[in-house]
Order: structure tokens, then sequence, then C-alpha cells
């Protein structure tokens, strides 16, 4: 009773937002944050599309090892590890269901598993990649790769607005709750107090809706004060920006390790599969 007392007393709304803003902003201090942005976008891209080509378990289960050891080097949050697995508990549960009590057999259900590991490997490798990286450096690989300025800006931008936007949101809910009055009775279990805060959770959105275009159009006004379109189509600019992007002596060594992995894994996928 105690360590669910414990529990409850670390789990809250501040910790939930500290743990998604470690994970959008990235980890520098992991292996993988100290790598190459552009590696690892290309090590995400290689991974995910993988699995689409093959129907053997033991590659699939590699990969689903690979990955996970991967997320576990680049320290992910576990509130993005509970949360997925809840995700693949339920997934595997409406599985279940569907083959077995609406007519299927184990043929059926396989196949679905097999459907579920591939998209699990999808997602283990997405937290891994971009849990790793800062909207800054997402950013400039994007732009590396010849994507348009405006879409690599407004990833980073939207990444930079994120805990702007989660404070004033959490703001006007409190706002709301001063102003408003909860229920006394909660009913069964407490569906009153459950629909009382879903109301509010509902009506905080429109306002944080306008307070958003509001700060875009500040945005977009101080920047082009500052010479924004002009910098976005100069090619000096660009170079001077992706400077810093350089692959090194460990970028190589990932790669090497990385590609040595993987062929092991399709290795023992060939001799071994079921």
């Amino acid at each position: 009773m105690q360590f669910v007392e414990k529990l409850r007393g670390s789990i809250n709304l501040e910790w939930v937002k500290m743990e998604l803003l470690k994970t959008a902003y990235g980890k520098k201090e992991t292996y993988l944050g100290k790598l190459d942005p552009r590696v690892i976008i290309v090590w995400y891209l290689i991974v995910s599309l993988l699995p689409w080509f093959t129907f053997n378990y033991v590659i699939l289960i590699g990969l689903a090892v690979y990955t996970s050891i991967m997320a576990l080097v680049t320290r992910v949050s576990p509130l993005i590890i509970f949360l997925l697995s809840i995700g693949i508990v339920g997934e595997l549960g409406y599985i279940f269901i569907v083959a077995f009590f609406l007519g299927g057999d184990l043929a059926a259900y396989s196949a679905l598993i097999t459907l579920t590991m591939k998209i699990v490997i999808m997602s283990i490798a997405s937290i891994a990649a971009f849990a790793s990286m800062d909207p800054e450096k997402l950013s400039d690989a994007l732009l590396s790769f010849g994507v348009p300025a405006q879409f690599s800006f407004a990833v980073s931008y939207g990444y930079r607005m994120l805990p702007i936007l989660m404070d004033e949101y959490q703001q006007i809910i409190q706002s709301y709750r001063m102003r408003g009055k909860a229920p006394q009775k909660h009913g069964w279990l407490k569906w009153k107090l459950v629909l009382y805060y879903t109301k509010i959770i509902v009506k905080a959105f429109y306002p944080m809706m306008l307070n958003i275009a509001k700060r875009t159009r500040t945005t977009v006004e101080a920047l082009e004060v500052r010479g924004f379109s002009y910098a976005i189509h100069s090619d000096e600019a660009k170079k001077q920006k992706l400077s810093h992007l350089k692959i090194g002596p460990k970028e190589y060594r990932f790669i090497m390790l990385s590609a040595v992995i993987l062929i092991t894994i399709h290795t023992l996928g060939y001799y071994y599969h079921f």
C-alpha cells in the first residue's frame, strides 16, 4: 500500500509533461544523440522498411530485439515505453478476439501477429531515432536531404512551440477549474467527475487554438523582419547553417556495426526460419 501511495505521488501531470518534453527535445548525451542526424534518419528508414520484405519470424524477432536494444541505449522515457506496451497488449487482445471469436483460426491469428510485429518494429525504431535528436538537428538533417526549407522550419518550430502550448493549455484548464465548481456527488465510479473534467478539457482547447494563431502571426512577422524569406533561398545561408553536420569515425563505426547486425539477423533467418 505504501508503494502505491509513493507511485501516485511521483506520477502526476507535471511528470508526464516533463517526460514528453524530454522525448520531444531529444537526449544529446546518449550514443545515438552524439551521431550525425542524417545517419540516424537513414538508419531509421532502413530498419523500418526491412520488416515489410519478409514474413520470417526469426528475422522479425531479431529486428524487434535489435530495435529494443537501441531504444534502451537511447534511454527512452518510461512513459513512452508504458504507452507502447499498452498499445501492443491491446492490439494482441483485439487480434485474439477477431481470430477466435469471429470464426477465425490459428492461421489468421499468425498472419495478424506478423503484421503487429512489423508495426511494433517500426514504432520502436522511430522512438529510438527521434528521441535522440533535438528539433534543430532534425530540421537541419531534413534540409540537407533537400526537403523544402519551409517544411524543415515548420518541424523545428512545432517542437519549439510544444512546451509553450503545454504550459498555456494547463493554465487555461486551471482557470476553468478556479471559476467553475466540481460536482459534490461524484456518482458511480466517479462518472460525474470524469464528465466535468472532460468538458473542461474540450472547452480549453478552443482558446488555446486562438492563442496559437496569434503567436504564429507574431512569429511570421518577426521572421520576415529578420529576412527569413531571403535566407531560405540563399545557398550561402544554407551552407553556413549546415556546416556543423559532419560524418566522422563514430558514424562509420555505427554504420558498420549496424550492417553486421542486420546481415547476421537475415543470415540466421535464412538458415533457421519458421
